[in-house]
């Protein structure tokens, strides 16, 4: 399998892709994208690589089993999609995990075309979802992102498993026990599966707590019918610092997702 299949080239132009099937299970990967307007390349302080490491590559090659799927392919460090409107531009170090994003203060014209892409993602994401729901009444969102546990460098020890699961379930901005039904099996399903050798370390709300914009926003409008689950993996599926891909445990954690998809067709049909 070459890495140009688990990571196809994109048009620079392209915002997102969005596919529709025949399920109430949509898959989001909304930190895949690496590309940014051409305006805003030669404003960035940071290397591509170092742009890189903050994106989640290869999130979306988990997704491509999932029938309804949304890719954004636009970089992070343009717009944060799981963000709130007010944070979704890296202005300062402080938004960037200490990265100084732009060699000098980002103009207004840039930082406005960038929030139109905010609005204009969130408006299409509403439309639909909205079409999920009327055809089947409740939805589940994953929300697949990733997260880096090497950040002292290359060569660094990880962070200690006991604050690093392999795979971190982010619950806090739902209706946790109306919801019970979907997230329970669903972290069972993941932790049914080994992977080098030892089960998934399977938590929830340690590393992150599903805080995103994307989650928020699918619970403050769709309170009774669409769960949003932020599932982050640890980047145990590829090198951090240098990028290259594992091509074996992607190709594991893909196969983890695809199965999962019947387990919550069937949890969502018998209802909380």
């Amino acid at each position: 399998m070459s890495p140009s299949f688990i990571r196809p080239s994109i048009p620079n132009n392209a915002l997102w892709t969005v596919e529709r099937g025949a399920s109430p299970i949509v898959a989001t990967a909304i930190h895949e994208g690496h590309h940014v307007r051409q305006e805003l390349v030669d404003l960035y302080a940071l290397a591509h690589d170092e742009r890189l490491r903050e994106e989640d590559p290869f999130t979306e090659f988990t997704t491509r089993d999932v029938p309804n799927r949304i890719v954004f392919h636009r970089s992070r460090f343009e717009v944060d999609l799981n963000r709130s409107r007010e944070g979704a531009i890296y202005h300062t170090p402080e938004q960037a995990w200490g990265l100084r994003v732009w060699r000098t203060k980002l103009a207004a014209e840039h930082a406005q075309a960038s929030l139109q892409v905010h609005d204009d993602y969130y408006d299409m994401l509403l439309n639909y979802l909205s079409g999920v729901e009327r055809r089947y009444g409740r939805f589940v969102v994953l929300d697949i992102h990733s997260y880096n546990h090497r950040r002292n460098g290359a060569g660094s020890v990880p962070t200690e498993q006991s604050k690093a699961p392999d795979v971190n379930i982010g619950t806090s901005s739902m209706d946790r026990t109306r919801w019970a039904h979907i997230v329970d099996p669903l972290m069972v399903h993941f932790r049914s599966f080994e992977i080098d050798g030892r089960p998934l370390d399977v938590r929830e709300n340690v590393a992150f707590q599903g805080k995103g914009e994307q989650t928020r926003f699918i619970h403050e409008n769709f309170p009774l019918t669409g769960c949003a689950i932020a599932v982050e993996f640890k980047k145990i599926f590829m090198d951090e610092w240098t990028g290259e891909p594992d091509l074996d445990v992607l190709t594991r954690l893909r196969a983890i997702i695809a199965s999962v998809v019947p387990v919550l067709e069937h949890r969502l049909m018998e209802g909380p």
